[in-house]
């Protein structure tokens, strides 16, 4: 079996990591048991491109005893748990192709490796292996049924692609369902994005000014965490929408050239670049901590800092010192990657359940419809995504009311009123 991992001495440590984080995934582990009996995938070559984790892991299982032929890749080059990379080659059988810290080179050179079986359903984490395939592997395009995307940042890029007419294949947004961007993007970002960043610098955030770029369901999530630790949260934001909502949320709101003169944190989460640029840099504070909680690092201009700067060094394991020529000092968290995956180890499993429930549902709809559909990107199905709300309550112990005959119909009725 092919695969690339950091060293398969550590796979035991992986499969007990593995083993935690499906403890607490309830949603997910009842689609394998289903999966494991009715086979449903038999045969279907998948390629996923994701972040190398724990709950990717039982993913992974679950598509693999659904009868799957799975191979996977990271979606990030910082953000592989290497034991557990060893822990899917060595017991799972899986062929794996990500190590932590890899360069950019060796990051392609591993999706291309996990495209060597021809697939036919592909996952993604930010679109790369989309991208790849359209560019570099067109001729993999005839045999492939379709495809679920992971992120906001991805669904960006693929809605572009079928604007522009040149998308080849379906697409699912898996962010688009309501289980998965309502509770993954909000409770799991703002609870890992904090942790990372703790794990980074070890300070204290009561007090401080923490700046959140974006208020998406990402920044909505850090922001509540970050003000619930006690600092003081700024948002900044270009959608008047979104801004009124955060102010109304009771934060500050300001433009990103004022907040930087007193941001003592800032952390970006918007899916576009450069949103903390050169000139951003030379009105920050001294000490000034600088992440990013967004799929891509272009986020933050680090070639800008580096030009800026006059030294610069590791200072913690997951933070760099940037020296800028005036003295002051700027501090770079996980080289810019995603903070909660290159410091700290990425969302809860609780959360990951039903985001992972909708992948794996999502395969099968592929598998089942997707040489039907047209080539576009599509939402999650409605029934899909409330099925797996239901069921994550259940496991959970909480019921709730279903519409009477009575109450349907009204709801369907246009001629009572008042």
């Amino acid at each position: 079996m092919e695969y690339d991992v950091k060293d398969l001495k550590l796979a035991e440590k992986g499969k007990l990591r593995m083993e935690w984080a499906g403890r607490f995934m309830p949603v997910l582990n009842s689609i394998k048991e289903k999966f494991a009996k009715d086979k449903p995938l038999q045969n279907i070559r998948i390629a996923a491109c994701l972040h190398v984790t724990s709950e990717t892991g039982n993913l992974m299982e679950t598509l693999k005893v659904g009868g799957a032929h799975v191979r996977l890749t990271a979606s990030n080059p910082l953000s592989t748990q290497d034991d557990v990379a060893a822990a899917m080659v060595k017991y799972n059988k899986i062929p794996v192709f990500s190590i932590k810290g890899e360069d950019n080179k060796t990051y392609y050179d591993h999706i291309h490796k996990a495209l060597g079986h021809a697939p036919q359903i592909t996952m993604d984490d930010g679109a790369d292996l989309v991208s790849t395939i359209h560019t570099k592997r067109t001729d993999l395009l005839e045999d492939i049924i379709g495809g679920t995307e992971e992120t906001t940042t991805g669904v960006i890029r693929l809605r572009s692609m079928a604007r522009n007419k040149v998308l080849r294949y379906p697409i699912v947004a898996v962010n688009d369902a309501n289980t998965k961007h309502l509770f993954d993007n909000r409770y799991g970002t703002g609870q890992s994005t904090v942790d990372g960043i703790l794990r980074a610098t070890n300070v204290l955030l009561a007090g401080l000014n923490f700046v959140v770029a974006g208020y998406g369901w990402c920044g909505r999530g850090v922001a509540m965490r970050a003000r619930g630790a006690g600092a003081k949260v700024i948002i900044t934001e270009v959608d008047p929408l979104k801004a009124l909502e955060a102010v109304m949320d009771g934060y500050h709101v300001m433009p990103m050239s004022a907040a930087v003169k007193i941001g003592d944190i800032f952390v970006t989460l918007t899916g576009d670049k450069t949103i903390i640029g050169r000139s951003h840099f030379q009105k920050m504070k001294d000490g000034a901590i600088v992440a990013n909680s967004g799929h891509f690092n272009v986020e933050i201009d680090i070639p800008a800092l580096t030009a800026l700067s006059k030294s610069k060094k590791k200072i913690r394991e997951s933070a760099e010192e940037f020296t800028l020529r005036d003295g002051r000092k700027i501090y770079l968290l996980g080289e810019g990657r995603l903070i909660n995956l290159a410091a700290a180890e990425g969302h809860p499993a609780m959360v990951m359940d039903m985001s992972f429930a909708n992948q794996a549902m999502c395969v099968l709809f592929l598998a089942r419809e997707g040489r039907r559909l047209d080539i576009k990107v599509y939402s999650v199905p409605k029934e899909i995504d409330e099925s797996i709300a239901r069921m994550k309550l259940e496991t959970m112990g909480v019921r709730i009311d279903r519409l009477t005959a009575e109450q349907k119909k009204y709801l369907a009725a246009w001629e009572e009123g008042t």
